[in-house]
């Protein structure tokens, strides 16, 4: 990746977070973060200059969407310029010199302990405590010194925040990914040969077979339906908005279907044009 030169890159945690950890693979060591303690101060940030950008998880293998993550970049009207998948393999950390029964309560994420859920089986006398972050968690036993406490995050967050690792890859899902995209207010100019990826959002009309034949289009222009998520309408009840990602060779296969879909639905939105491996 070239060096990035952009004014600001928003992640969802502190340094040491998995979404800093994106954000470094995706666009190196020479960033300008912003840590956001939450989704919608990313999206602030983001939403601050034509030039900031966001690293946002968006699915996880395990856990399934982030239903709010797509209402925020819909609503906000943010381009979906990339994406990047992490494999996450939770470590058990606590300061150096203890062993598991040294420890009395582990602190992280709610996702990140239900993911470790069954490791703690074992630990019965481990009391789990839900944070705001995984990373704020490491850096927090780190900063003050703390025993007997322990954090569950990423073997980055213990060599950045110089803690021993207890146990790795401790979630009970081994293969356990998440994909983050990559956020920002401005639409992307990749040139149309490079793209071969698009996330949409389509409002369908209310009528029988409306998705089924959306689903036949998609198979007569060689488009492959990769994610379809479902949302409802708040303000329409019994109706649904949907998003989906779809991949093709040809970006004219996806011309010709955005042709299509425009006439035959009630609502259709380009998210994001981009490339993926």
């Amino acid at each position: 990746m070239k060096k990035n030169k952009m004014n600001k890159i928003a992640i969802q945690g502190i340094k040491g977070s998995y979404h800093h950890q994106v954000a470094i693979e995706y666009f190196g060591d020479k960033i300008n973060y912003v840590e956001c303690l939450n989704f919608d101060k990313l999206i602030d940030v983001v939403c601050e200059s034509n030039k900031n950008i966001g690293v946002m998880a968006i699915e996880n293998s395990i856990a399934g969407s982030i239903i709010s993550n797509y209402a925020l970049i819909d609503n906000n009207d943010l381009t979906i310029t990339g994406e990047f998948s992490l494999k996450i393999d939770h470590c058990l950390m606590a300061l150096p010199n203890q062993t598991h029964m040294d420890i009395k309560e582990v602190h992280s994420h709610p996702m990140a302990l239900l993911q470790c859920k069954k490791y703690f089986q074992k630990y019965n006398h481990i009391k789990l405590v839900e944070s705001n972050d995984t990373a704020e968690v490491a850096k927090k036993i780190s900063d003050e010194n703390i025993f007997k406490i322990a954090a569950i995050a990423s073997s980055y967050s213990a060599d950045l925040f110089n803690l021993k690792i207890l146990d790795s890859s401790i979630q009970t899902i081994k293969n356990n990914i998440t994909r983050f995209v990559i956020i920002r207010k401005m639409i992307s100019k990749n040139i149309t040969t490079q793209i071969n990826k698009a996330s949409l959002k389509i409002v369908l009309d209310d009528r029988r077979g409306s998705l089924a034949e959306i689903l036949n289009i998609m198979n007569e222009f060689k488009i492959n339906l990769t994610k379809i998520q479902s949302l409802p309408l708040i303000e329409t009840p019994g109706k649904y908005s949907f998003f989906i990602d779809i991949t093709f060779r040809d970006y004219s296969n996806f011309t010709y279907l955005s042709k299509h879909l425009i006439k035959i639905v009630s609502e259709f939105k380009v998210l994001g044009k981009y490339f993926i491996k």
